[in-house]
């Protein structure tokens, strides 16, 4: 069953450019890994999509932040991105960051 979303959909954060895999606890689906490549304060895209809709849920897991779940808000081709639940803490989401990006000049300016 797909949740019904309340949050105005927020794509102009800024995102940073990642090479994150990570196993997705995808609601109706179980285990599915995931290529997160790039991550804002308010969600992230993957690039390895296979299927999902509007509203789907999944938890996964970040260095930092631990777990959280998001959203799925469009999917076209092989690409998703996910809303976080909440808006991740900017000191949080900078040291996450830092973890997943740890090449300085990969990051984007701040």
């Amino acid at each position: 069953m797909a949740s019904h979303l309340s949050v105005t959909d927020q794509r102009a954060a800024i995102r940073h450019p990642v090479d994150y895999k990570v196993i997705a606890d995808y609601f109706g689906r179980g285990d599915v890994p995931f290529h997160v490549s790039n991550v804002s304060a308010n969600g992230f895209m993957i690039d390895n999509a296979t299927g999902g809709e509007r509203g789907d849920r999944v938890i996964v897991s970040f260095p930092v932040i631990g777990r959280i779940e998001g959203y799925l808000i469009w999917a076209k081709d092989n690409r998703a991105g996910f809303q976080f639940e909440r808006i991740i803490r900017v000191d949080d989401f900078l040291m996450m960051i830092d973890e997943l990006q740890p090449n300085p000049r990969l990051r984007r300016s701040r």
